[in-house]
C-alpha cells in the first residue's frame, strides 16, 4: 500500500468526510448548505472540506463571495458501496 493510499483512507475515515462524500456523489454543493446538513458550526466542516481538498478528495470552485465543491475522487464512492456491501459483522 502507497503512502497517498493511506493518507486518501485515513482522509476518510470519519464519518463527516464519509457524509460529505456521498452528498457530492452527484452534484456540486455550496459550502454553507454543506455545513447546513451537519450540527457543528461552520468552521468543523470547513476544515473537514480543507482536509479533503488538500487530499484531492474533492475540489472547489469560487463563485463571488460562495465556494462550491464536487467529488474529485469519483472512485471512493465504489469503496464506500463496496464496503456497504460485504457481509458479515465488523468488528474492531
Amino acid at each position: 500500500m502507497s503512502e497517498r493510499q493511506v493518507k486518501i483512507l485515513k482522509g476518510i475515515a470519519h464519518p463527516v468526510r464519509i457524509a460529505i462524500v456521498q452528498m457530492l456523489a452527484d452534484k456540486e454543493i455550496c459550502a454553507y448548505k454543506i455545513a447546513e446538513k451537519f450540527p457543528w458550526d461552520r468552521t468543523t466542516v470547513s476544515k473537514h472540506l480543507t482536509l479533503m481538498r488538500e487530499l484531492g478528495i474533492v475540489e472547489d470552485r469560487r463563485d463571488g463571495q460562495s465556494i462550491y465543491y464536487r467529488l474529485k475522487m469519483r472512485c471512493l464512492l465504489t469503496v464506500l458501496e463496496c464496503i456497504e456491501n460485504v457481509e458479515g459483522e465488523c468488528v474492531l
